[in-house]
């Protein structure tokens, strides 16, 4: 249950996130998902989106670099301790994680949805579900 993540390398200076997020909108791209890491000369800019293949296509066409990585995206009740319930999991289970984000989804106020990197995404989401925790598949994500 996997979701499928793009992650862009776009270079550091002003209007380039602008233009990245034109290529997108031009094309009825819609992001779910965002998350900017920068250093001195580039940013990575990793995304969600509803149509990743078409995604991919165009940002590829106007010369973005761009890879596709599976990650894990859980629904967490929007209450203290709801993150911490889904790291003991990973900790229990010797999962690593490299990186997470957040994102909220209109339909559902009453939580937040977690985007996870994980050593063993098969791990994650055998342990997960193990422990009654709600993973999100690629076509929820769609329909978000």
């Amino acid at each position: 249950m996997s979701v499928k993540q793009i992650s862009i390398f776009v270079e550091n200076k002003p209007g380039k996130m602008n233009g990245m997020t034109e290529v997108l909108a031009a094309n009825n791209i819609n992001m779910r998902a965002l998350s900017l890491a920068e250093t001195e000369g580039f940013g990575i800019v990793r995304i969600i989106v509803d149509d990743v293949y078409e995604a991919t296509t165009v940002l590829k066409d106007e010369g973005y670099i761009n890879k596709v990585n599976s990650v894990v995206v859980v629904e967490i009740p929007d209450v203290t301790g709801g993150l911490n319930k889904v790291l003991k999991v990973f900790t229990e289970a010797n999962i690593n994680l490299d990186y997470m984000y957040a994102f909220a989804g209109e339909k559902n106020v009453a939580n937040v949805y977690f985007v996870f990197r994980v050593s063993d995404h098969k791990a994650a989401e055998s342990a997960l579900t193990k422990a009654g925790i709600r993973i999100l598949s690629q076509d929820e994500i769609q329909s978000l």
